[in-house]
């Protein structure tokens, strides 16, 4: 079992004929994921051969969809053309949709998660976010697969660099998912969205969950794990050293006055349960602990 892929999916790129989406179609397909074709608007009709394999080119996600079977989509598209493109696969009705461009306006990010739950039949991970993995199974995005393995930990994270980093951490003991969700202001999956599939998952028996300073996303999260959720968490909130008013990296993280603070999160956390480590190795030791590894 896992989370939202698995080695069943079948996954279109859209952008794929781009430096980006064929340099990182490469590192999936090496990795032993499904990708099945790719979407270029003006370029339907075309293949791309990428180390010996050759990937049809489709001008719609609908077409792709079609010939290819496909149900996931990951978008390596230039911000300006990604909100066309994330509506192309919600009106195609793409079961899941990873973003993984940067920079793209908060209100083309509004607008397409908007009219994804207006729909109802699309999922959508990111933006500005690094994709997930099913070790060993599937991995839709950048994030690199052979720096762990497959195992019973979950993981959900807002920081790219941190979620590589606790994967690496804990490569011994493994992990069922590894989900990073994107830190801009607004996006698709949320903390509450990967506990919750986390808490239904039979094979994942523990989770990790980092955050970072601004918003309240933690602090939900953390009613959240109160209520329903029975495994153990351990997290990590990335900013303890930030200065107020001042954005952190990504979009969202930035405090205004006492909301956002990274101690804010860390006090929900511990109130619902959840161990929090000052570091990300600390995090690790703690995951550790409750597994007996």
């Amino acid at each position: 079992m896992s989370i939202f892929i698995n080695s069943a999916s079948k996954i279109i790129v859209q952008g794929m004929t781009g430096s980006e989406g064929t340099k990182h179609t490469r590192r999936m397909l090496a990795s032993g994921s499904k990708v099945v074709g790719g979407v270029t608007p003006g370029k339907g009709g075309q293949s791309v051969d990428i180390d010996g394999t050759s990937l049809p080119v489709f001008n719609t996600v609908a077409e792709a969809m079609t010939a290819t079977g496909a149900n996931v989509s990951v978008v390596f598209v230039p911000p300006k053309f990604a909100k066309a493109a994330v509506i192309d696969a919600i009106d195609a009705k793409m079961p899941l949709v990873v973003v993984i461009t940067e920079g793209i306006p908060v209100h083309d990010s509004a607008f397409f998660y908007a009219y994804s739950l207006q729909k109802g039949t699309t999922q959508i991970i990111g933006p500005n976010c690094p994709g997930l993995i099913s070790p060993e199974q599937s991995n839709v995005g950048i994030i690199p697969a052979d720096i762990t393995k497959r195992g019973p930990i979950g993981l959900v994270s807002k920081s790219g660099t941190l979620t590589y980093q606790m994967m690496y951490e804990l490569r011994d003991i493994g992990f069922s998912t590894a989900v990073g969700i994107g830190g801009d202001p607004v996006i698709g999956t949320t903390h509450i969205d990967c506990l919750r599939a986390f808490q239904d998952d039979p094979e994942t028996t523990a989770i990790v969950m980092i955050g970072e300073i601004g918003g309240d996303a933690e602090e939900r999260a953390a009613a959240f794990i109160s209520e329903y959720v029975t495994k153990p968490v351990v997290g990590y909130v990335a900013g303890f050293t930030a200065p107020e008013g001042k954005t952190m990296g990504h979009a969202g993280a930035i405090v205004s006055g006492s909301s956002g603070t990274a101690q804010a999160k860390k006090d929900a956390l511990e109130a619902a349960g959840v161990k929090v480590g000052q570091t990300p190795s600390e995090t690790a030791q703690l995951m550790r602990d409750i597994l007996g590894r």
